[in-house]
């Protein structure tokens, strides 16, 4: 007969053949307990998949007979498998058929706004379009495997079973930002942030734009200190420069406060100056404007302190100022007049003169009203020190070849001064010698 049944189905166990060697009792013992069990778990796999094998034939047979065996007939682990074998293939027959659904597409108007978000210089030219191609489809790609893993999350109760959780292995769905409440319009908060922003953000006022522009015309192609063109006057002594740069400084603040200032104060004086701008707030609208005058004057001084450090540039002489010095003789000892320590703080006193400048510019509320406040226009410490580091390094740099004039200059006559010469011809004359050796 063709019926397959358990019994034509199971093949005969095989035992292993006999141990030949010695072995005492308690280890025979021993042996066929692991053999045994061996055995056994061997047996139990053997059952599982011939009982999996005889349900698959007599499912798709027609003309069972009584001696095929039933589901209950076979033993609980079994039934337990084929249970969940059943539960896998109806899990993934139905998670197959909703994907096989098609999704709602993505709206045009919402790929319209993101690009409406993007600057146009961002989308111009062919590479940067086919990039927006590119992401645009990203964008539709992830849209439509989140609304699939949404839909199959909401309609099919995936079974817990350990052995599908294995076979699916996929992430969680993104959780959506903690802090941010989005069940409520945002545009009502927006308009009267906005509003509290400009009522109370002084510097968004009319008189603050026109404050700004005084400031840009008065100073960006002005300098306090301005020693570019001192190499084309040929050497200068320490005492002449730091006189220029007191000179200089005390110049550029009488022309800064006989213009800006005096611009800025007419400005105020005027009532259109404070439209718009209640009683109470008018201290910190005053306030404001300080800062925007503290920080015009911070950055004439800063930007005058950096043009005159890049003057000694070691890699850039062109505008390198240059400085009178003599090598002079004086009691018994050779030396450079004035000394290379008095020539750096003639340079540093550059550096001092201009942060002491413009540091007595009264506010336009003190002016007003008589007081005596003045701007804070001080330069930060960080910016003097990187100044005055730098320029050490730069005088350095620069004075290595006069030094190296002056070593070799000592040793070659440094003997004829220092008193070796005087007692080598004193203690020659003491000496007897010969005409020759006189001669």
């Amino acid at each position: 007969s063709n019926k397959r049944t358990l019994r034509t189905l199971f093949r005969p166990a095989a035992l292993p053949p006999p141990v030949l060697s010695e072995t005492s009792p308690s280890q025979r013992k021993l042996l066929a307990y692991h053999r045994g069990k061996e055995q056994q778990e061997m047996i139990n796999q053997l059952l599982i998949d011939r009982a999996l094998e005889v349900y698959y034939i007599t499912m798709d047979e027609t003309d069972q007979d009584e001696t095929a065996p039933s589901v209950t007939e076979l033993p609980s682990t079994v039934r337990k498998r084929l249970k969940i074998l059943s539960f896998q293939e109806d899990y993934f027959f139905l998670k197959k058929c909703l994907q096989s659904n098609p999704m709602v597409p993505i709206q045009q108007q919402w790929l319209r706004s993101m690009l409406a978000m993007v600057p146009q210089s961002l989308m111009e030219g062919r590479d940067r379009q086919l990039l927006t191609e590119d992401l645009l489809k990203e964008i539709v790609r992830d849209y439509e495997k989140s609304m699939q893993r949404c839909v199959l999350r909401r309609a099919l109760i995936k079974p817990d079973i350990e052995e599908l959780n294995k076979m699916e292995e996929e992430a969680p769905l993104p959780s959506l930002p903690l802090g941010l409440d989005f069940s409520s319009t945002w545009h009502n908060s927006y308009i009267t942030a906005k509003n509290q922003i400009i009522s109370t953000l002084h510097i968004l006022h009319p008189t603050m734009k026109t404050l700004l522009d005084f400031g840009y015309t008065a100073f960006f192609n002005f300098l306090v200190v301005d020693f570019s063109s001192c190499r084309l006057k040929g050497p200068v002594d320490c005492k002449s420069f730091k006189t220029d740069a007191s000179l200089s400084c005390s110049k550029a603040e009488d022309e800064i406060m006989s213009r800006w200032h005096q611009r800025v104060i007419d400005l105020f004086t005027q009532s259109e100056a404070l439209d718009g701008v209640k009683l109470d707030q008018l201290e910190s609208f005053y306030n404001c404007v300080a800062v925007l005058m503290s920080n015009q004057l911070k950055e004439l001084l800063q930007r005058t302190t950096e043009v005159f450090v890049k003057l000694f540039d070691p890699e850039d002489r062109s505008h390198l100022p240059l400085f009178k010095m003599d090598l002079t003789f004086d009691e018994n000892r050779m030396e450079f007049y004035p000394s290379l320590q008095y020539l750096e703080e003639a340079i540093l006193f550059a550096v001092d003169c201009i942060g002491q400048t413009l540091q007595n510019v009264q506010t336009i509320r003190a002016w007003l009203l008589g007081g005596t406040a003045t701007l804070d226009a001080e330069l930060p410490a960080h910016t003097v020190q990187w100044a005055k580091s730098t320029l050490k390094k730069c005088i350095r740099d620069n004075l290595e070849g006069p030094n190296e004039h002056f070593t070799g200059y000592v040793k070659s006559y440094g003997w004829l001064v220092d008193g070796t010469a005087e007692e080598r011809i004193n203690r020659f004359v003491a000496e007897q010698h010969s005409f020759d050796e006189y001669t």
